[in-house]
């Protein structure tokens, strides 16, 4: 309890100098010839092996680029175990996955495509059901000469990367316009006296640490997270620290999808990671602050 309370004290001394967040550009560099591509492959089925499955099945753009369900479904509908997270601002991540198992998003890419329960398909498999549609060929050809795995990974990748959501209201606050309601304003306030903001910060509010669900009380999962893969037992139950941008929008929460509200998911996170019993008040505050962090959906997203 005691470093926790000290970790607090030391961020709101940081704070007093300098600003943990920082707005999404509202401007970026991108190849639109690669994006426009992998836009389509985006929403490929083809990628999966029975044709019925896209990155877009689990990464909806039109709502939070999440699924809005516990977990998703793929070929044969075969359940995963993590909530889908959203694809949303994935750029800004140090981290991709939950356990952070890879740190590009070209390697994020791979992942899904290979997994069983997910497309479960290949690329010896994926390359020529491309090289047999017509405007595949073309525009591949056009832009980089072949099809091959590194080539539509790469377009998949140049597409994602227009995903950002600028020009949120906290976004618009932090460039120096007073947009912010009294009650958001609380909010952010409560959300860094608390010490949220020790893990949620950067450019993408999150996506930049691991660390473990369940710092000061136990948070019951059969997930063992980062171990999984690390097998290093001082990895149990840690997992990347989740963006916060558009959290309104991705519904239900946490790694496992089983917390429904915002109301709850700061509740819990108060109890699991630095051992407070917040008021009501104060949850309706931050999650008041947490609804500024919607952003710009449609700047690229619906770019011909």
């Amino acid at each position: 309890m005691k470093k926790i309370v000290l970790l607090i004290l030391l961020f709101q001394i940081l704070l007093i100098s300098t600003e943990l967040i920082t707005p999404i550009p509202q401007i970026i560099k991108y190849n639109k010839e690669k994006a426009k591509l992998g836009k389509k492959l985006f929403y490929e089925t083809k990628l999966s092996k029975d044709n019925t499955i896209s990155c877009a099945s689990c990464h909806i753009l039109e709502l939070g680029g999440d699924d809005n369900i516990q977990v998703s479904f793929g070929v044969n509908n075969k359940t995963g175990t993590r909530n889908s997270p959203t694809v949303f601002n994935s750029r800004y991540n140090k981290y991709q996955f939950w356990d952070g198992s890879v740190k590009t998003l070209n390697e994020q890419a791979l992942g899904p495509i290979h997994n069983p329960v997910e497309m479960a398909s290949n690329f010896n498999e994926i390359i020529p059901k491309l090289k047999a549609d017509k405007y595949y060929n073309k525009i591949f050809k056009k832009i980089y000469g072949d099809i091959n795995e590194n080539y539509i990974v790469d377009a998949i990748v140049e597409f994602e990367k227009t995903l950002i959501t600028p020009n949120s209201k906290f976004d618009k606050y932090l460039r120096g316009n007073n947009v912010l309601s009294e009650i958001e304003k609380k909010g952010y306030e409560y959300f860094k006296n608390y010490g949220c903001i020790s893990c949620h910060n950067g450019i993408n509010i999150g996506g930049n640490l691991i660390q473990k669900i369940g710092v000061m009380s136990t948070y019951k999962s059969t997930d063992l997270g980062r171990y999984n893969f690390t097998k290093n037992e001082n990895d149990k139950y840690y997992f990347k620290v989740p963006s916060l941008r558009n959290i309104e929008l991705t519904a239900p929460y946490f790694h496992d999808g089983k917390i429904n509200t915002l109301d709850e998911a700061v509740s819990l996170m108060a109890k699991y990671q630095i051992g407070f019993e917040i008021s009501e008040e104060e949850i309706s505050c931050i999650v008041e602050f947490l609804k500024t962090l919607n952003g710009d959906t449609s700047l690229l997203v619906n770019e011909k």
